[in-house]
């Protein structure tokens, strides 16, 4: 009797575990951005390389930055990419948020890489920003990070959107109005090479615009985000020069409600994966441990703070 006893107990405790286990494994849903650009295909290989995390990734595709802030806050997405000036416009309640007011139901988890701001033209003509007045140019989604940094770079050259035919338009979408010749120029703000911009370099006969000294620098002078830039030469196909510019930083964040534990384990697993991301993914390369806690605008998550304390960088 005690035999038979002890074994059903055991059988009790066996699915018990069982029954652990199917749970053990949590669910993140991670807001990421338009085909045509490097959130959809970075947030893509996060996905398959934080399962050792003991969190399982979703992606969604979205508008970009702005949209995975409100998915965050709503609750509809746990995790997010972003640039890190709309994750400061954000936490302030400023700018792309100036009607929603502020949200701070987020976190930092990682820098990933830099995004430059990318101009490409169709016409050799337009040499400068100002050589964009009353022209088609794609400026970027509505309510898109790209949008708001494009409008920070026609301001620090005195102009506005409303100097510009503006498309407001998605990288994909961008591109291909590019490729028919039905704009003149397009904004990109994302890692290099973006997809949407190899596109445009396979398919047409297009040119990268630097942006002037003046430009740049008032730029870095207004706002702790910017970084002055150099996309490298060859980056696409036919792109003989290297071409000055300025990058804000692609940021992983994650809801404030997320579990100590659960980012700290992500963080760590982030970093363990680091190579293999890499192989996956050029913007991969970018991704060390200074990158990750330098210059962010917005404090981090307890459970990224942890990982970083652990490696020497203390952070807040």
């Amino acid at each position: 009797m005690k035999k038979i006893l002890s074994a059903a107990l055991a059988a009790v405790l066996a699915l018990g575990m069982v029954g652990c286990g199917a749970s053990a494994t949590e669910k993140m849903t991670m807001g990421t951005g338009d085909p045509g650009g490097i959130y959809y295909s970075y947030g893509e290989v996060l996905k398959q390389n934080l399962s050792d995390s003991g969190i399982s990734v979703s992606t969604v595709s979205t508008q970009g930055s702005k949209a995975n802030l409100q998915g965050l806050h709503s609750g509809e997405y746990q995790l997010g990419l972003v640039q890190s000036d709309v994750m400061s416009y954000a936490w302030q309640g400023r700018r792309a948020f100036d009607k929603e007011g502020r949200i701070d139901s987020f976190r930092a988890v990682a820098g990933l890489y830099a995004e430059p701001v990318q101009l490409i033209t169709r016409d050799p003509s337009i040499q400068t920003l100002d050589d964009l007045r009353g022209r088609p140019v794609a400026v970027g989604a509505k309510g898109s990070g790209a949008l708001f940094t494009v409008k920070d770079v026609l301001g620090a050259a005195s102009m506005t959107v409303n100097d510009l035919q503006p498309s407001y338009t998605g990288y994909t979408d961008s591109a291909q109005a590019l490729i028919d010749g039905e704009i003149d120029a397009a904004f990109v703000v994302a890692g290099v090479p973006t997809p949407a911009v190899t596109e445009a370099f396979r398919n047409a006969q297009v040119y990268l615009v630097p942006l002037d000294v003046v430009t740049i620098g008032k730029l870095l002078g207004a706002s702790s985000f910017y970084s002055e830039y150099t996309i490298p030469a060859n980056s696409y196909a036919g792109q003989e020069q290297a071409v000055k510019t300025v990058a804000v930083k692609a940021v992983l964040v994650a809801s404030d409600t997320a579990s100590e534990d659960s980012i700290y384990n992500l963080t760590k697993t982030l970093f363990a994966q680091q190579k293999t991301i890499e192989e996956a993914h050029g913007m991969g390369a970018e991704l060390t441990l200074e990158f990750a806690t330098s210059g962010m605008t917005a404090p981090f998550h307890p459970g990224a703070a942890r990982y970083y304390k652990e490696k020497g960088i203390p952070v807040q």
